[in-house]
């Protein structure tokens, strides 16, 4: 859901910038403090934010200006919480315009909203609320709710900054949501599942890390 480099109009980008930025300040702080706290997370930090890189980069073009892709938002979210998630994927959204010309740095800070901030914070919550049914149907739930939460808020982003000449905004939001669903749901899906299955690698190599972590507990490590 990366929005190209220069297709919001200044305005629209200035205000997802600032609206992005107290969440990535944030996220700096507590990341600082995780490191800090628990140097042996490094391992992992490092793995989510590369997970989050490589499947965000599998793009397959959707609305004029944006593509579809998986986020991988959802592990580190589950693993470390939102604010942590939301500088991992600003990085990558960084490398990312930089390394691949995938979104953009005038755009950098609708895509970081979209992507960094609402899609992670949903699946967080959404995987916490499910948390009772099991870790691995919350994990696939809060994995799929992070992508299709961030397809979401950037088809909203598309309709505030390009209203549909006779439906408006609301005819706009119709639009873009709806080409985005064709691509995005499946891949929202995919992500949950691939999602799942590397938390079930997790819990046999790494397990005193997910209990260190808080994702499960000595009792539950066999669930």
């Amino acid at each position: 859901m990366h929005i190209a480099e220069g297709f919001l109009p200044p305005l629209h980008a200035a205000v997802w910038t600032a609206a992005a930025a107290p969440f990535v300040v944030h996220g700096v702080v507590m990341l600082t403090r995780q490191v800090k706290n628990d140097p042996e997370s490094k391992l992992l930090l490092g793995a989510s934010g590369a997970f989050c890189f490589a499947l965000s980069a599998l793009k397959i073009p959707s609305v004029t200006g944006s593509c579809s892709h998986p986020t991988g938002t959802g592990l580190g979210a589950i693993l470390f919480k939102p604010p942590i998630m939301t500088v991992l994927a600003t990085i990558t959204l960084v490398f990312q315009a930089l390394l691949l010309a995938h979104g953009g740095f005038t755009t950098l800070g609708a895509n970081a909203f979209s992507m960094a901030i609402a899609g992670p914070w949903a699946g967080y919550m959404v995987y916490r609320l499910s948390r009772g049914a099991g870790l691995l149907p919350a994990v696939f739930l809060g994995a799929f709710v992070a992508d299709l939460v961030t397809y979401c808020v950037t088809s909203l982003q598309l309709a505030l900054a390009f209203p549909d000449p006779e439906g408006g905004f609301a005819g706009a939001l119709a639009k873009f949501g709806g080409i985005f669903a064709v691509t995005q749901i499946p891949l929202a899906i995919s992500e949950g599942l691939l999602t799942v299955l590397v938390v079930r690698l997790l819990r046999t190599s790494a397990a005193a890390e997910l209990i260190r972590l808080g994702v499960t507990d000595k009792k539950k490590v066999a669930a």
